[in-house]
């Protein structure tokens, strides 16, 4: 499978590093945990969004595109990387803001990744939770295409089959890195919320009969609908790379039971699972994504869902910019956004 026939524009820190989490692996007492940083990628505090948009990026210069648009919730990571990506090309950026938690903090709705949306030279507009963001975006195009603009629009969370390609190139590099340290990888753990990265992984698992299980810990919709949005995307991916059917229906496994009230609103277990891993590895986890990801990890270690000995690697999709509008959430150690 080679990727390098795709337009790529090469602006990620990669390989990210593969780190053995000696703390919370003996805090927890069960399987071996290891952390794959994709929080680490380099671009404006980094993300699981610069690997898709290496992609989607490359695919708008190809289509001479000056413009790109893009959705996403208030605290977006995605939204900043794009800001970010196009800045960093020259290119003009509109953002589509969706409110999803209907707060009124104005730490959540202007600081953490809006501010750095706006750092980063990028316009944003607002819209109610619920509504169809991709013909929102498709009107808001349309008018700045009659005022001659050339507008590349990249669908939420850069999840579409170009997108997922970057987390197909994702689970070759993992298995680069555990073959040459001769690590055994037992289960495979993300969040998973815009379908992309875990529909890229799994392609990329899948295609090269890895047999690694891989393990999705949804952040929004309900586990029947996550995993066939997974799999939809996925399918489209395998196609897109000439190897369709390589992913089967019972490939694709989301567990949406630490979603909690909603999208974007930590529960107990994500805060505990943000400080655990700041306290104990010095890592920083998000309140979205990886935090309720990390929160089903451990759950699923005390559980004894993993066996002892297992080697279980959890990718950090990154998200610790979003911390400074969730400030509230974190003024005591008892206090979430749903009680604060």
């Amino acid at each position: 499978m080679h990727l390098a026939r795709f337009p790529r524009i090469h602006l990620a820190h990669l390989p990210t590093p593969l780190e053995k989490l000696s703390r919370l692996t003996a805090e927890l007492g069960g399987p071996e945990i290891w952390i794959k940083r994709d929080d680490c990628t380099g671009l404006s505090t980094g993300g699981n969004k610069t690997r898709k948009l290496e992609f989607l990026m490359a695919e708008a210069q190809a289509m001479g595109a000056d413009t790109v648009m893009t959705q996403g919730a208030t605290q977006s990571n995605h939204a900043r990387q794009t800001a970010a990506f196009a800045a960093k090309l020259g290119m003009d950026c509109h953002i589509l803001l969706e409110d999803r938690t209907e707060s009124n903090d104005r730490n959540y709705n202007g600081n953490g990744n809006v501010l750095l949306d706006h750092l980063h030279g990028a316009s944003t507009s607002k819209r109610a939770g619920g509504m169809d963001m991709q013909a929102e975006m498709e009107a808001v195009a349309e008018d700045l295409r009659a005022k001659g603009r050339k507008v590349y629009v990249i669908p939420g969370g850069g999840s579409n089959p170009t997108g997922a390609l970057g987390y197909v190139n994702c689970a070759f590099e993992l298995l680069g890195q555990s073959n040459d340290r001769s690590l055994r990888i037992d289960h495979l753990v993300t969040a998973t919320g815009s379908a992309g990265t875990q529909a890229g992984l799994i392609v990329g698992l899948k295609a090269t009969n890895a047999g690694i299980p891989l393990t999705g810990i949804g952040v929004r919709a309900p586990k029947d609908k996550q995993e066939a949005n997974v799999f939809a995307l996925a399918e489209r991916t395998a196609e897109k790379l000439g190897c369709p059917g390589v992913v089967k229906r019972e490939d694709v496994v989301a567990d949406s039971d630490y979603v909690g009230a909603g999208y974007g609103i930590p529960r107990e277990d994500t805060v505990e699972a943000i400080r655990m891993f700041a306290e104990l590895e010095g890592i920083l986890l998000d309140p979205v994504y990886s935090g309720k990801g990390a929160a089903g990890l451990i759950d699923y270690c005390r559980k004894g869902r993993f066996a002892k000995g297992d080697r279980v690697v959890f990718l950090h999709t990154g998200g610790s910019a979003a911390l400074f509008g969730y400030d509230a959430v974190f003024a005591d150690g008892e206090r979430t956004m749903a009680n604060a």
